[in-house]
């Protein structure tokens, strides 16, 4: 029932930044990965801009079961790869681009059986890829201090504290088990939001959402997935939804470029590698006047693009990228 209601929906998901990317990237030719599938908004654009082929990612398995009927008429020019995009250099290499859309589908947001959104009742989940841990699993399992840090440290949430406090408060009363509930105790905790500002409970949906699904994880692996996957002269292009991940994406592209600089520059001159990547805009591209009209899911976009040099690819460190991590906090129920 879920594919279906998605599937008859006018529009699931409108590509972010499509355009802009499409022109940033031109001309599209060769095999390109979408690293992430969802709706096929991408895989689309490339395929009509003139890639030859594009391999679909997504851990989602409703993703493919949408996108079956019009994905068999082009059965010839796309290869659909359920996993995720930080091992697809395992389902591909010598690729010529890869893009990836880091927001979540609308089909997901508008599912109210996944459990993404606090404007709909439904279980608490999040999982992208429908298996492991849930949000509820977090929620009712985890002691007060981790699921503080969760909310702190992935949502920057300023009343963490007070949250999880809350939380774990109510679920000695009963298990939380669907999302409106949860979104209540939330607004319970936070002063009532002013017109046009944010859904209070929207941080601490984002930083379980993000736990879940190990999402920060994922983006810095995936980055070096790329670099590995792509051949010298192919283009990693990555839309980002809020400042953490542009951070990431931002930081990946500078010290891969070489551009990183000393920390000291009194030091002495501090011999580079080569770089892996060259970056084609040092700013960001964001939606133009016309997107944001009709889309209102791009405000906060960013669009990053680099191309990949044939220098070797290498590791990096995820404090350079200043991915946030939890610290070391008990999962079990306190």
């Amino acid at each position: 029932m879920a594919a279906a209601a998605a599937a008859n929906s006018a529009d699931p998901h409108i590509p972010v930044l499509l355009r802009p990317l499409l022109a940033a990237v031109a001309p599209v030719s060769g095999r390109w990965l979408d690293g992430t599938f969802g709706a096929g908004g991408y895989t689309k654009g490339l395929l009509d801009a003139g890639a030859d082929h594009v391999i679909g990612v997504d851990r989602d398995p409703l993703a493919f079961e949408i996108a079956a009927p019009w994905v068999g008429e082009m059965s010839d020019r796309i290869t659909l790869q359920h996993g995720v995009f930080s091992k697809m250099d395992s389902y591909a290499t010598e690729l010529d681009g890869v893009v990836l859309d880091l927001g979540v589908s609308s089909m997901q947001l508008d599912l109210s059986e996944r459990g993404f959104s606090f404007m709909r009742d439904g279980p608490l989940d999040m999982r992208m890829s429908q298996d492991g841990e849930s949000a509820a699993d977090i929620v009712n399992g985890a002691d007060e201090e981790h699921i503080a840090a969760i909310l702190f440290h992935f949502g920057e949430e300023r009343a963490s504290r007070r949250i999880a406090k809350a939380i774990v408060r109510e679920r000695t009363l009963a298990p939380i088990t669907n999302t409106l509930r949860l979104a209540k105790i939330v607004e319970g905790c936070l002063p009532r939001p002013k017109p046009n500002q944010s859904h209070p409970a929207t941080r601490s949906f984002q930083a379980l959402r993000i736990a879940v699904n190990d999402e920060y994880g994922e983006l810095f692996r995936g980055l070096m997935a790329a670099e590995r996957a792509l051949k010298p002269g192919g283009q990693l292009a990555v839309v980002t939804f809020h400042s953490v991940e542009d951070r990431m994406v931002k930081r990946f592209f500078t010290a891969r470029s070489g551009k990183g600089g000393n920390a000291n520059r009194f030091a002495p001159e501090v011999e580079k590698d080569p770089a892996q990547f060259t970056i084609k805009s040092r700013k960001a591209i964001g939606p133009d006047e016309d997107e944001l009209n009709t889309n209102p899911r791009a405000r906060s976009a960013k669009l990053r693009v680099a191309i990949r040099t044939d220098a070797p690819s290498g590791d990096v460190d995820a404090k350079a990228l200043a991915m946030p991590s939890l610290p070391n906090t008990s999962r079990d129920r306190s």
